[in-house]
């Protein structure tokens, strides 16, 4: 089977690309890139040097100095990947609430994507990566070989997303979930978009078993 270098993997929030394109991976031997990640670590850094976080000259500069890298497992605890923020190990504590709260001002600046956008770029260049995340078919990656948008219902996307959760008040959690998702989608309608030559796959009648057996199969089929 000849294998795309890179295999980039877009669509909306909640419609599943991190848990395919982690399965995707693992299935081929390829590192997991969820472009998130050196968001996460970024803020990560900036909140440990008590920045300011709605000064976005100052998370610019930081962006540009800060050295993050994502490589393959080091360590057997249940990672996908390692992340390196500036030689320290952060994989884990990039998941910590208050990254997690603090994250979507950091990635608000143009100017930090920019620059995140070329630190990914020099990541997905390295080959056998399978990059998930907002607009890697588009920007981060245009030249991929591989290049796959996921879709699903907005009602099928919360009902997933509240699963995850795995608490009794899934069922509950459900209206707002859907309310996030709905106003995400909102955001994103004029950004996100499949690029051209994408291979579009509806996902709302799809387990994730069928979807990487979708994407297997089209790879066996590759000249």
């Amino acid at each position: 089977m000849q294998l795309p270098n890179v295999i980039a993997i877009d669509g909306p929030a909640g419609v599943g690309k991190s848990t395919l394109g982690a399965l995707l991976a693992e299935r081929i031997g390829y590192l997991y890139f969820d472009t998130g990640v050196m968001y996460r670590a970024l803020t990560l850094v900036a909140l440990r040097l008590r920045l300011n976080l709605n000064d976005g000259e100052t998370l610019e500069v930081l962006a540009k100095q800060v050295k993050i890298t994502v490589d393959p497992p080091k360590i057997a605890d249940g990672r996908q990947y390692t992340v390196i923020a500036d030689g320290s190990d952060v994989t884990w504590a990039i998941r910590d609430p208050q990254v997690e709260r603090n994250v979507s001002l950091v990635a608000r600046y143009p100017e930090v994507r920019r620059e995140m956008i070329r630190q990914q770029r020099a990541i997905g260049e390295r080959g056998r990566v399978v990059m998930v995340g907002r607009d890697i078919g588009t920007v981060v990656m245009p030249k991929a070989e591989l290049k796959i948008f996921l879709e699903a219902s907005l009602e099928e996307r919360a009902r997933r997303r509240a699963s995850e959760r795995r608490t009794s008040s899934a069922e509950s959690d459900l209206p707002q979930v859907r309310h996030d998702l709905a106003r995400r989608d909102n955001l994103d309608q004029h950004v996100l978009r499949p690029a051209h030559d994408a291979l579009i796959l509806n996902t709302d009648d799809m387990t994730i078993a069928d979807e990487l057996d979708w994407i297997m199969d089209h790879l066996a089929r590759r000249p």
